[in-house]
This record gives C-alpha cells, structure tokens and sequence, in this order.
C-alpha cells in the first residue's frame, strides 16, 4: 500500500495511550514506531513476511505480543503466548517437559507421547532453534498461523513461532533493573524474579552492546509425598494404614515441581555507514526442574489401596523426576543494503543438553514384564542424557527497487547432530536375582540404550509478488528441498542378554533415510478501500522423515527392545492450507476486525507412538487428517478510558482415511477390541481444543497529579481436550476451562509498580496427561491385570493462583 492510501486519524488522547500503552494480542505487531503527529497516529509495522509492512497492510495471518502486553498480562512463557492467539494450543505440562506446539488443531500425538520437532517451528530471531524460552528481554513475539513452507522450511507444518530479542542501540545508553516477588498457592516459599538490562554506545552510531541478565526462581506446588527412603531397600508399597510402617518405607517430599531458569544475552551491533548493519549474539539459558507437575489424583484403580490417599496436589511416583537442561546460541545477522537488494545473512551455532530422572516402575513390570513385582522392593528408574549441536545458514536477497514486481529469494542449509543415552537402574535386584554374582558396567544396571543421529538439510526458496494495481497484488513462491538422516543405535538388557564390560561393547546398527520434493505458495489480496483489505492464500508445509533410531530385531528374538522392519523409518508428511482472509479498520479507527476462514489438508500424518517390543517410543505414518475453521481478532476503544480486544478461534481437526492398527494389534481378543484401537476417518485429533476465546480489557487514568495507572483483566478459555485420537484406546476427554488474570500498574516517567494476581479464581484443571486408564489397570479392554500397586497413569494440571508484586526502573545513563 502506497503512502497516499493510509487513512489519517484525528489525535486523540485515546489514540495515544492505545498506540503506547496497549498493544493488541493478534492484531498488533511492533516493529518500528514513528513519531505521532498531527496527521494520525504511529505506524505499527512487521517483518514476518520478511518485509516491513503494517499489520492491517500484511496479507497473511499472523498473531504477535509486545514487551508491554507480555508485561502487563504476566506473560513469561510459550503456553502463556498460546492463550491469547486464536489456533494456537501449547498444553501447560509446567516445566520439566517440553508441550507440543499445535497451530489448528494439527496433532496426532497422545499427551504422554511428545514429539521431538512438532508441526511447529520456533526461531529465536532469525535461527531455527527449539528451546523453552524464558521471555526476557523481548521486542515482540510473532505467531504465523498456517503452513509456511517457502519462506520458513522444515517443521511448520502449522505454522512459525519467532521470538525477536531486543537489537543494542546505537544512540544512547540505558539500565534497567526489574524484580519480582510472589506466592503460589499450595507453595510453602516464595517465588522471585530479577533481571538487569544495559545498553550502551561503545562508537556513538556506530558500535553499541546490549547485555541481559534474568533469573527466575519459582517454587513447586505439587507434592511427592510417597516417594521411598531408599530405593531397592524400602517397601514402595507398604501397609497405607499402618504409620510406623509408612514412615519406615517412605520419605515425601513437598512441593518438588520447582523451576529455576537464569537467562543471559549479550550483543554486539556494528552499524559502520547507511549499508551495513550486524549483530553478533550470544545467548545462554540453564534450567532446573525438581520435578513433574503431575498429579494421581481420581487416577487409580479403586483395588489400589494408595489411592485413598492421594490429594488433589499430590504425586505417587516412587522417586523424584529431576531435569536439568542448557542451551546456548552464537548468531550473527547481517543485513547489507546492495540498493537493488537487502542481502540477509543468517549464521547460528547452537548447542543442547540436557540430564534427567525418571520412574520407570510401573513401565517396566507393566509392559515389559510383571516379574519384576515379585521383589517387594522393586523400585526402577532411568537416568537421560541427550545433547545437540546445529549448525543453520540462511542467505536471502529481497528486492528494493521501486517496481510494480517484487521478489525474495534465498538458500538455507542446517546440520543437527544429536546423541542420547539412556539407562534404567533397579536397584537391589541384582543382589535379589543372582547375590551379588553378577558382573556389569553398572551395578544393577537393567537396560541402556545409545543413539547418535545426523541431519543435513538444505534447500533453495523464493517469492515473486506483482502490484497489478495499486488495490490488487498477487505473490508465488517455491521451496525446493533436500535431506538426509544418518543414524546408529544399539541397546543391552544386561539381565536378559548377558554381562556386558563397557558401552563400546554394544554393537551400534546403522540406518538411514532421505528424501527431496518441492513446496508451492499462492497468495494474491485486494484492497477494497483504505480500512478494508481480503486476502486468499494457498501455502504448503512439511517436515522431514527419518529413521527412528531403534535396533532392529533379531530372528531369534534374543533383543528385548527392537524395531521391527516397519518402525525403523518414518516418511515425511505435509500439509496444504486453503485460506480466505480479512484485514479491516472502522469507525476512524476504533475498531478492527480481522479473521479468516481455513481448511488445511494433511498427508502422511506422522504420529508418535511406540515400539511392539519393549515400548520405546518412535514416529509412525497414520495417513491423512484434516483441520478446518475459522480465527477472529477484534481490538476496539470503548470510552476514551477504556479499551478491549478479543479473540476466538475454532479447529474441527479429524483423520480423513482408516488408520487400522493405530494403537497396537489386539485382533486375538476379536473384531470388536480391535475396533476399538484402530483409526477411523472422523476421529478427532487429539492434543487441542475445537473453541478458545479471549477476552481483555484495560482502563487507564490519571492519578496523583502525573502518575499513570492502568488496570488489566484477562480471561482466557478453552472447551475440552481428547488425550488420544477418537478418544479410542482408553483416551478421556479433559473438560474445558478458563483463566483470569488481574493487575494494576502504577508507572511515572521511570518507574513502574505492579500487583497482579494470575489464575484469580485458583481453577484446578486437568491440561494432559502421562500414559491412560489402561495403565491403571482401569483399561477398556486390555491391560487389566497390571498390578494393583500402578500408579503411573496421572493429569499435568494448571499453576494454582499466583500473587506478585513486580517493579521496573530505568536508569538514563
């Protein structure tokens, strides 16, 4: 749109505090903001398209939070995001694991079943990198609802998260130190959180360092009160009614789910003339989880004497599940004005790892084999290490010149490698089993489990746009790509298969997988009048096959954990999106309504599922689903005190094709069971609600002469969840809910003071789960005689109502 087209508004007061004070989940994007003059208010402009544009100008579907709303609305994380943009779902499963993004409802996996690289992708600015961000320190983050194949690649399926840090400024130097203080409900400490920005010129214009530091410190709130003293050695399951034996066996520990997250960044920007300009970024996060936010609570079979005593806050596994995990990126961006072109360059290094604790009791003696139960002191658990290293360069060129046609186009090519090794401890079982006679790397080491994987992915992309008028314009775009996966594993059950010395005595298999195809966009919009713009977009997306990475079975069925010759590999899926879109302004600007309508086809659905020896979990095709609805943002000024925005979406997300065999083979025990774990065109997909609504309003005044308050209220809700596809093999429907947020915020030129109270009404709701009723010994059809001691079936369940108090003080320096 040319400059002549932009409607001019009147300067008001309201206008003013709405442009600076409030910024608009889903329809407002900050990228620039220019001065406010006589002839309207500032331009609010975006980059997703890889070009600056205004939000109401951008044909295409994109959701996004500023600094300020993220502030003023508590928003720290990516499930927090979720909430307030229509078609994205990011289940709460607190800290210690990592939720699947879903973007319309585009999810096949079980709750207990995430997959490592999701429908969705996630960049922190221009890098491809998934990592639990902490939001510190961030200008804006953007949400691309919809397959963005050509300009974004691999993994968006659905859609793109980008998360766009703060760039050094070159003109002044600032400080500014933040803190917070709270209470979570259920919680007996304290929780906090401090942080310290500084932004100085080193070269006035020139060469400037931005540095960011932020710890956050929050204390847990569910509660592993029959955790055992001593693993091998205590009674995991004692007489319940009896206290002296109850104290003797086992050692509870409260509120285990804390999470400390220190996030750090410095930057360094060079901006030595008009046609360059780099930043060069170093980013390092470290966190730690004491443990999971799940719950047994209503999740026994009503033969397990435990369940009488289980809480609604309370865990039943039998140790602590710890996590710690670090990640770390070096990037650097460059942008180069060649006058015909901005050339782009993007260059990350990254690295992840991470080290964690899990109870793998019930897994073991429930589907591996029950055997292990006969030690009354049986007690497993598995040690984790994973780590990655990626290398990512993207190189774009995007057209300058002043012509009805317009173009980007660009290379990427990233290589991950990743490795893992994963052991699984019962202690005591070996002295039980064979007194001490028994020589292994570890002692009582029951299975490990070794993976090392490399990708090398690289492809050639590109748009061309052409203005026909000034009203109309149409783009297409392409992605031709190519990868290729390389993998080894090996595995030893050292009690099955025999004494082994050390690792290097595992024989590693190798596989292998690649493939090559092509990805297309059309879009083409209209400009009715200056307020009021429609779009159609047609966009492909897909994400890379592989190789699961399991050792493959041998004949003789000597390996206890193998893939046979179908689950070795997985191939790619993708999706295809058809969207009719509505960009529009009324009433001088008081109001703006954007939504869109979208029907998105999906082929060769990869789905998480599991091994049929040993249960280890890999990537399966089930086949073709489909996701259609509608998405709606409304933001308008209802007084000149008060504004509002609200947002809606709906996804009705089901398979397209039979999927038999989707949940295991059972046809032994006749058609009817087996029915009942095979998919069926109509299933719904599981993972993500079909409603979500948002709702917020924001009253602003004056107050003690100068200072500034505004008051915020935020409800966000959703309608009911299914665990597994159809809800068939012993999935649930978890019930909807909804979430209030309410602060004040008293600032003054350089300050700020706010009290907020998160989840106002303390509402206890169920968001996924850790495996099903089945077992629980509660299951449908099969799984019904498991021990009655299970208890690994249980609910992740939302953060209890939280009350703080947060400053902020800036320091012109």
């Amino acid at each position: 749109m040319t400059e002549k087209h932009l409607p001019l508004f009147k300067k008001t007061a309201v206008c003013i505090a709405l442009s600076s004070a409030l910024t608009t989940p889903s329809l407002v994007l900050a990228e620039e903001q220019t001065q406010i003059s006589l002839a309207g208010i500032e331009r609010i402009e975006v980059s997703a398209s890889r070009r600056t544009s205004t939000i109401q100008e951008a044909p295409m579907n994109i959701s996004a939070l500023d600094a300020d709303v993220m502030k003023n609305q508590n928003i720290s994380a990516a499930e927090d995001v979720a909430r307030w943009v229509p078609g994205l779902t990011i289940a709460d499963q607190g800290g210690r694991e990592g939720a699947s993004i879903i973007v319309r409802g585009l999810n096949t996996n079980t709750s207990d079943r995430i997959a490592d690289g999701g429908t969705v992708a996630t960049y922190v600015g221009e890098i491809p990198m998934t990592v639990d961000l902490r939001l510190t320190d961030v200008k804006r983050v953007e949400v691309l609802i919809g397959p963005q194949g050509t300009l974004y690649g691999s993994g968006t399926l659905g859609g793109a998260v980008r998360y766009l840090l703060n760039k050094p400024e070159l003109d002044f130097a600032e400080a500014s130190i933040s803190g917070d203080i709270f209470s979570v409900s259920q919680s007996e400490d304290l929780g906090g959180e401090a942080g310290l920005i500084f932004n100085t010129p080193l070269i006035e214009d020139e060469l400037a360092v931005r540095v960011n530091v932020n710890h956050y410190d929050t204390p847990g709130f569910v509660d592993y009160r029959f955790a055992v003293c001593k693993p091998g050695e205590s009674l995991p399951d004692p007489d319940w009614s009896d206290a002296a034996a109850v104290d003797a066996n086992i050692c509870g520990q409260n509120d285990v789910n804390d999470e400390q997250i220190t996030t750090s960044r410095v930057a360094l920007r060079w901006q030595p003339n008009d046609w360059f300009d780099g930043t060069l970024s170093y980013f390092y996060q470290t966190q730690h989880n004491g443990g999971n936010s799940i719950v047994q609570y209503n999740a026994m079979a009503a033969e397990n004497p435990l369940g009488e005593y289980i809480g609604k806050y309370d865990s039943a596994y039998r140790v602590v599940e710890p996590n710690d995990k670090t990640d770390e990126l070096l990037s650097l961006e460059m942008e180069l004005d060649l006058g015909f072109a901005e050339l782009v360059s993007a260059t990350g290094v990254s690295e992840y790892e991470q080290e964690g604790q899990r109870d793998q009791t019930d897994l073991l003696f429930g589907s591996i084999w029950s055997g292990y139960a006969d030690f009354p002191a049986f007690t497993a658990y598995t040690k984790d290490t994973g780590s990655e290293q990626s290398f990512t360069q993207e190189l774009r060129l995007v057209s300058q010149l002043d012509s009805p046609w317009s173009w980007i186009v660009g290379f990427y090519y990233n290589k991950l490698e990743a490795s893992s090794d994963d052991r699984e401890y019962t202690p005591g079982l070996t002295e039980y089993w064979f007194d001490n006679d028994y020589q292994n790397i570890e002692y009582d080491l029951e299975y490990i489990a070794l993976n090392e994987q490399e990708l090398e992915e690289s492809a050639l992309f590109g748009e061309v746009s052409y203005q026909f008028t000034d009203n109309w314009q149409v783009t297409v775009g392409a992605r031709v790509y190519q990868y290729k996966v390389d993998s080894l594993s090996g595995n030893w059950a050292p009690f099955w298969n025999g004494e082994i010395n050390s690792v290097t005595d595992i024989e590693l298999q190798a596989s292998s997988a690649k493939d090559d195809g092509q990805l297309l966009k059309f879009n083409t919009s209209y400009q009715f009048t200056s307020d009021v713009m429609a779009y159609v977009t047609l966009s492909e997306g897909y994400r890379i096959g592989g190789s699961n990475g399991i050792t493959p079975c041998a004949e003789d069925g000597s390996i206890q954990v193998c893939a046979l010759p179908d689950e070795m590999n997985y191939e790619p899926d993708l999706t295809t999106n058809y969207e009719l879109g509505l960009k529009s302004s009324w009433f001088n600007n008081r109001l703006h309504v954007n939504a869109s309508l979208f029907n998105v086809d999906w082929d060769d659905a990869q789905i998480q599922t599991a091994t049929q020896n040993g249960q280890e979990l890999i990537t399966a095709n089930v086949g073709t689903a489909n996701s259609k609805g509608l998405e709606l943002a409304i933001r308008g000024v209802l007084t000149e005190s008060i504004t509002s925005y609200a947002t809606y979406g709906y996804a009705k997300a089901e398979l397209t094709s039979d999927v038999p065999y989707l949940f295991g083979t059972f046809d032994d025990l006749g058609s009817e069971v087996q029915d009942y774990y095979n998919g069926a065109a109509g299933d719904r997909l599981p993972g993500a609600p079909q409603h979500q609504f948002s709702m917020g309003l924001d009253y602003q005044t004056e107050i003690l002469d100068d200072k500034l308050l505004n008051v915020y209220y935020g409800i966000t809700a959703q309608s009911d969840v299914m665990t597994k596809v159809g809800l068939k093999a012993d999935g649930e429907s978890l019930p909807g809910y909804a979430l209030s947020n309410i602060s004040a915020k008293i600032s003054g030129d350089l300050w700020s003071a706010t009290l907020y109270v998160d989840n106002l009404f303390d509402e206890y709701a169920f968001t996924s789960t850790r495996r099903d009723k089945s077992w629980a010994g509660m299951g449908e059809y099969v799984n019904k005689d498991l021990p009655e001691i299970e208890r690994v079936y249980g609910h992740f369940i939302t953060k209890p109502r939280t009350i703080g108090i947060r400053f902020n003080y800036l320091f012109e320096l």
